[in-house]
C-alpha cells in the first residue's frame, strides 16, 4: 500500500488543488478543503491510501491534469505504515 501526497506550492490556486482532490481522488468537498489546507500549513498532504497501481494511476492522472492548467502541483508517493 502507498499513500499519495499531494506537495504545497506557491502558485497552484487552492481552488484548482481542491478540485483534483474532488474529481481525482473523489474525495467530499469537505475532505478536499481540509487535505489542500493541511499540505498549505504543513508543506504536504496524504490524499489517501492505495494498493500501488492505484496510486501511481491517480498521483499520475492529477500531475497530468494539474501540467495541462500549467501549475507546478506535484504529487508523490510514500510507503503506508503499519498505521495507514
Amino acid at each position: 500500500m502507498l499513500r499519495v501526497l499531494v506537495a504545497n506550492d506557491d502558485v497552484t490556486p487552492m481552488e484548482f488543488v481542491v478540485t483534483i482532490l474532488e474529481e481525482v481522488f473523489e474525495k467530499s468537498h469537505d475532505d478536499a478543503v481540509k487535505i489542500m489546507l493541511e499540505a498549505h500549513r504543513d508543506g504536504q498532504a496524504t490524499c489517501g491510501v492505495y494498493a500501488e497501481a492505484r496510486a501511481r494511476d491517480l498521483a499520475g492522472q492529477a500531475t497530468i491534469l494539474a501540467q495541462r492548467a500549467a501549475f507546478p502541483l506535484r504529487f508523490s508517493l510514500a510507503d503506508a505504515g503499519p498505521s495507514d
